[in-house]
């Protein structure tokens, strides 16, 4: 990681992307998720009949459960996504902000560029999380979560940032999404935009080595958009 790399990633960017869980927050802090996707499972019983859960439906990770219970069928799609945006909308009341994803997001907006959050999250629980912890620069930035009942087109389907540059009316070559996981950086090579990966954990630098390029501190993202809004000022 370097401020050369970053920069030059930056420079051809007028719009920046955050994911949600991880470079914003981490949603599940106050509820952990394999928490959550227990609790999903324990309230989609009611209504799984004869439907059998595969492999991925009995995981930890509520996004996985999620996707399962749709391949039931729609109106099991619907009703499982409505239980977790419930779940993760009250995750996100407790949720830990991640150390330097406000001051990204506010060097952003002061930098000029376009903003936005893009999740596999649901967008109610992305707003939910800045009514706990107010960010009046992001007032005016677009929310992109998981189309309702269609788990397929969360990312690495690159539906979300696509539906989200058009929001923006950003094109793809002058957009950049700060993601922590492989479905963040196939999401956005598919959808033709730069990635800075955030390396949170042991191990993500080399799972994330392709991204444009790998960050593992927020803040370090923060402090060279602000040298980027300085420099601009003062031309």
């Amino acid at each position: 990681m370097t401020s050369a790399e970053l920069d030059k990633v930056l420079g051809a960017a007028t719009a920046v992307l955050f994911d949600f869980d991880g470079p914003v927050c981490s949603l599940f802090a106050g509820c952990p998720a394999p928490t959550v996707a227990e609790e999903l499972r324990c309230r989609l019983e009611p209504h799984r009949g004869e439907s059998r859960w595969s492999h991925a439906g009995l995981s930890d990770d509520p996004m996985r459960v999620l996707a399962d219970a749709a391949t039931w069928g729609a109106s099991f799609g619907e009703i499982a996504d409505g239980i977790l945006t419930e779940l993760e909308t009250t995750a996100a009341r407790t949720a830990a902000p991640t150390p330097g994803g406000a001051a990204s997001m506010r060097a952003t907006v002061a930098s000029g560029r376009r903003i936005a959050v893009v999740s596999n999250n649901s967008a109610k629980s992305v707003r939910a999380f800045f009514v706990e912890h107010p960010l009046p620069e992001f007032a005016e930035g677009a929310v992109v979560g998981r189309r309702f009942g269609k788990p397929e087109l969360m990312k690495p389907h690159p539906a979300p940032i696509v539906e989200t540059l058009r929001l923006l009316a950003v094109p793809p070559a002058e957009a950049v999404i700060v993601g922590d996981s492989l479905t963040d950086l196939i999401a956005a090579r598919a959808a033709g935009v730069a990635c800075i990966a955030f390396a949170d954990k042991p191990g993500k630098d080399v799972i994330l080595a392709d991204a444009d390029v790998v960050i593992d501190d927020m803040q370090f993202l923060a402090e060279q958009l602000a040298e980027v809004s300085a420099r601009n000022g003062a031309q």
